[in-house]
Formats: structure tokens, sequence, C-alpha cells
């Protein structure tokens, strides 16, 4: 196990990690656009990136979402990319009308794949956004078939996913718009929270600690997904805002406080720096519950992006 898992498992777990726990990801289009400039980039960050990539590296392992062009996944969703090296987005929705929903059949892998997305995000890429909202609006009765065998494949795939996995069992589904839940906060219980709870459920009784990435604002429901058996939440500060962070999570709900994304291509090194200190000091705590996660793309300059990094190895060892 990595020093930085170990680390994630004490803050997840109130156990005084001897720092932050840091996280730092790159998207390949951050390789693929700044070429060699970001593998001497990397080198001067071996605690954070990893010395072993280079862009050719990165341009040969693309697959599936982060490709150029067309791909289809197992549930018939057409997702179409435009930008190597970027994520991708579903523009084809095998369910268009609510009677397709009965006839759909779940996919057949039994591989443990638990993909970005996997219950709620799901939803929407199989019925599509505006359709899915009417359904939440509605709520007829196709939409709780639907969710059903969408957590029915779900299960099945944890269950494959268990003898593989190690301390800590990933999710990620983005819950969340900019100013809050799209089907709100009630719906969201009555309808999503029973599917979290059951899958969160399957983990933690296989001894797992259950990580949730979930982007969007969704500090409502933070205290939810913890009762369903989430360990650590990976929410986005932006959108949820420091003061409703420190209020809603500090000493109560562990975070990997993703960092603020939208800042970074246009701030200057100094406010990018301050912006890292800030967060660590309002949420660190002795005891735990706090790590710093950092995602760069290409448009971020790499003078900001060093400027980051450099806060980052500087506040790893705060100590209040």
């Amino acid at each position: 196990m990595s020093n930085h898992q170990q680390l994630l498992i004490k803050a997840m777990t109130w156990d005084h990690p001897e720092e932050i726990p840091i996280s730092v990801g790159c998207l390949p289009a951050m390789w693929l656009h700044y070429g060699d400039e970001m593998t001497r980039f990397a080198r001067e960050y071996p605690d954070f990136l990893p010395q072993n990539r280079t862009p050719e590296s990165v341009k040969k392992e693309l697959s599936g979402r982060y490709k150029r062009g067309q791909w289809t996944d197992e549930w018939g969703c057409v997702w179409n990319n435009a930008h190597e090296g970027m994520d991708a987005i579903a523009t084809g929705h095998p369910v268009p009308r609510r009677e397709d929903v009965l006839s759909l059949e779940i996919p057949e892998n039994r591989d443990g794949s638990l993909p970005h997305g996997l219950m709620y995000l799901r939803l929407l890429d199989l019925r599509g956004f505006e359709e899915a909202m009417l359904d939440f609006a509605e709520e007829c009765g196709e939409l709780q078939i639907l969710i059903d065998k969408v957590l029915e494949y779900n299960c099945i795939q944890i269950e494959c996913a268990l003898p593989k996995t190690g301390e800590v069992m990933y999710f990620g589904d983005d819950l969340g718009m900019q100013k809050g839940l799209a089907i709100g906060a009630l719906k969201w219980r009555k309808y999503m929270k029973p599917c979290f709870a059951r899958m969160f459920g399957l983990a933690r009784r296989a001894g797992k600690l259950v990580y949730l990435h979930t982007d969007g604002c969704i500090w409502e429901i933070m205290p939810d997904l913890q009762e369903c058996g989430a360990a650590m939440l990976n929410p986005q500060i932006r959108a949820n805002g420091l003061e409703n962070l420190v209020r809603v999570c500090k000493g109560k709900i562990p975070i990997n406080l993703d960092l603020d994304r939208q800042m970074y291509p246009f701030a200057a090194p100094s406010q990018l720096r301050g912006h890292v200190r800030e967060c660590a000091e309002a949420l660190w705590l002795p005891q735990g519950g706090l790590g710093l996660s950092v995602e760069l793309n290409y448009e971020v300059p790499l003078e900001n992006a060093a400027a980051i990094l450099d806060e980052l190895r500087a506040i790893k060892t705060y100590r209040g």
C-alpha cells in the first residue's frame, strides 16, 4: 500500500494522519497539449506526478471515452469525443421513449467494471437529460423500472469487483449541478438514496471503505451519503462553497476536497497559493477528515500548475 493510500485511509477513519493526503491528476489532454514540456514539468514534482509517463505513452493508452471519435458502451449509449484526451459526452440514448425502458436488458458484462456515472448519471445517459428530468418530475412507473435495472447491474458488477479490490472501493457519480440537485433533495432521497445504500452496503459488508467522487452542489445530501455508507466524499469547492463544507463536514464527514479547477487557468499564481492555504486552514483537524485533490487540464498554464503544487508541498504538513 502506498504512503498516499495509508494517509487517505487515516484521514477517512479519523486516525490522525501525519500529513494531509494530496491527490494530483492530469487529464491526458494536458500531456498531449504540452508534450515534452509536461514531461519536464512532471520531473520537478515526483511526489505528485508519475515519472514513467510521456506524451507518446499517454496517446497510446487512450481508449474509450478519452479517444477522439465515437464509442458505444455496454448499455448501448453512444459517446462522442471531439477533443482527444478529454472525456466524451453521451449523445445517443438507447431508451428515448418510456416504453423502451420495459424491453431494456441489463448488459452481460461481468468484469467488475465500475465506471464514473454508474447510477444517477447512467439514468440520464440512457434516457437523455430532458426525458430523465420529466421522468423524475412526473414520477412515472418506468422511472423505478429503469432504476431497478441499473441498480441490479451495478450490484452484480460490485460483487465481481470485490475480490479484486483493496481496502478502499472507489465510486464516482456526479449528483449535483452548479447550484444544486437537478431533481431536488427530496426526490434524490426517495429514488437515489436507497440505490447508494444498497451498493455501498455490499462494499461495507465485505469490509471495504467506500470513497465517492461526486461533482456539483451536493452539500444538502452529504450526510445522506454518509448514512448510505460513504467513508469519504470527494466534493468540489466552488459548487458547494467553503462555508457550507466547513459547516456540514468539518469534524463530521471526511472529504477529499477538489480544489477550484475553474480558477486554475485564470487566477494569478499568488491567488492560487492563497486558495490552497485557505482551504487547508479552514478544514484541517489533527484527527483527520481532510484530503486535498487537484485535477489539471491543458488550459492551466504550467506556471499556475507549479504554484498549486508548490503550495500543496508546503501545506501538506500543516498542523494548525
